[in-house]
């Protein structure tokens, strides 16, 4: 299967630290690929150089064929790279509703009556359409992570980075964010998951990658990953 991203030998710097080294990474079309590895990897460095909020020092960034390394954050967004962070950013004084219409005017070009139906449309895949009219601040904390999602989605975007969705959840709430993503999935979205919930982490990825001081240490299905003596150092020590 043709890949939508390729990660060809990425590193970034900051100051005297490396925070990335020689980072390859293929991601295919329609894949469930999780990211995982201890606290100070590198992964919040790697999805930041893919989504363009940090530029990468070394290497070549390719989506779709295109080579975006230079191109700032907006213009991936634009090209259908959407990120989801873990802490959730609402605009306060906006309802549900209208925390999706501006990603809908500002990438998509919507407006008026067209966005405020795909907003509703939207919120209603997330459970939240009961929502739509009420304040951001009101939202619980699994609802914000929802709304997170949803805007990710008025991007209307063909590569999702989910960075940590279900940090601080209960199991239950975790397995409804767990089921909104597997449900994008099979609509066609590429999803990267950032997760250290390793059950949620399992049941979600295709493929797993880890990540160690910068470096790809294991590449491969979950369960032979999870195995991996030098992934097991990573997470556990010697």
């Amino acid at each position: 299967m043709e890949n939508i991203l390729e990660v060809k030998g990425v590193g970034k710097n900051f100051g005297g630290f490396t925070a990335l080294s020689g980072v390859n990474l293929s991601i295919r079309k329609g894949e469930r690929l999780g990211l995982i590895g201890p606290n100070g990897s590198g992964k919040t460095t790697l999805i930041s150089c893919i989504s363009g909020a940090l530029q990468n020092d070394l290497g070549e960034i390719v989506f779709n064929g295109k080579p975006i390394q230079t191109l700032p954050a907006y213009a991936r967004t634009r090209l259908g790279i959407a990120r989801s962070f873990q802490i959730p950013r609402p605009f306060h004084s906006m309802t549900v509703l209208e925390n999706l219409m501006v990603p809908l005017a500002y990438v998509g070009g919507v407006s008026g009556a067209k966005a405020h139906d795909q907003a509703l449309e939207i919120l209603n895949e997330m459970g939240l359409a009961d929502k739509a009219h009420a304040g951001s601040s009101s939202l619980s904390q699994v609802e914000l992570r929802k709304m997170e999602l949803a805007r990710a989605m008025a991007a209307k975007p063909q590569l999702l980075i989910s960075d940590e969705a279900m940090a601080g959840l209960s199991g239950s709430e975790c397995d409804d964010v767990l089921d909104i993503l597997i449900k994008l999935n099979k609509q066609g979205i590429t999803i990267i998951m950032i997760e250290h919930i390793m059950q949620a982490v399992m049941r979600f990825s295709e493929r797993l990658v880890c990540l160690d001081a910068g470096q790809i240490i294991c590449d491969g299905d979950p369960k032979s990953v999870v195995a991996n003596p030098q992934v097991q150092r990573a997470y556990l020590g010697d």
